[in-house]
């Protein structure tokens, strides 16, 4: 998807952006993946609107390098930076304009099935990683569908979900057929909004790649079939399993 054709990029971080807490416990879990790894420099690949990407400075006290095909989500990350070792790059992951052996960490966040060329990508981040450096992916795959918050109250998302994500397999298998061992895969069960209340807002921002292929009336009757449930049931807040595969060049 070119989210330069969309609106996404202006209402991301409101649909997205889940708090201070959740970032820092991904930012507690990819450090607990590359503790006795020297960290000079994180590649933040495909970072969008920066959400992580001053969170990965702070964590490992180094430069990031944000990089992302979109210009207009990298203005949204621009008007946000707050951290003076973050930089930002409109590039795109089969074609990463570092030099080579000159990133120590490669973190990578729900874009994989955005890849036009997966194999490139993988290919380009084993060019630019140095010897033993690490990529974090956190990612979704296919075998999660079921487990989505939204797919049972927005039923048409599930093949497109199906036709989007690849399989974690496949995931791990791209990047071992670039040369990568695999070192580590998890599931970390993250909160995304404080009850269906919540979620039902965020949602409604049309933030996300898969929900704004709906049409107008599927996306409608979702957002009344969340808000109906919500009404009706105990305040809870809502979470997602987010899959972590951890590679080492």
């Amino acid at each position: 998807m070119d989210y330069d054709k969309t609106d996404i990029p202006s209402a991301y971080n409101r649909g997205r952006d889940h708090g201070s807490a959740f970032r820092l416990q991904w930012m507690n879990v990819v450090a607990a993946q590359v503790q006795h790894q020297s960290v000079r420099q994180v590649l933040d690949l495909g970072c969008g609107t920066g959400r992580f990407s001053q969170g990965l400075a702070e964590q490992f006290e180094c430069a990031v390098v944000g990089i992302d095909p979109s210009r207009k989500m990298l203005d949204q990350a621009r008007a946000a930076l707050q951290h003076d070792r973050v930089s930002y790059v409109c590039a795109c992951a089969e074609a990463i304009p570092l030099a080579s052996n000159s990133v120590d960490l490669i973190f990578i966040s729900m874009v994989f099935h955005h890849f036009e060329k997966p194999q490139l990508a993988a290919q380009e981040c084993s060019r630019v990683l140095r010897k033993h450096g690490r990529v974090c992916l956190r990612t979704g795959g296919r075998e999660r569908i079921s487990d989505y918050p939204y797919v049972p109250f927005f039923p048409t998302s599930r093949p497109l979900l199906e036709q989007h994500l690849p399989t974690l397999e496949f995931q791990r298998h791209v990047f071992e057929s670039a040369g990568f061992l695999s070192l580590a895969s998890e599931v970390v069960v993250q909160e995304i909004a404080a009850d269906l209340f919540d979620y039902a807002d965020k949602l409604s921002t049309k933030s996300d790649s898969i929900l704004v292929r709906l049409k107008d009336a599927e996306f409608d009757a979702g957002l009344q079939r969340l808000r109906s449930t919500a009404a009706t049931t105990a305040s809870r807040a809502v979470t997602e399993p987010i899959d972590l595969l951890v590679f080492e060049k």
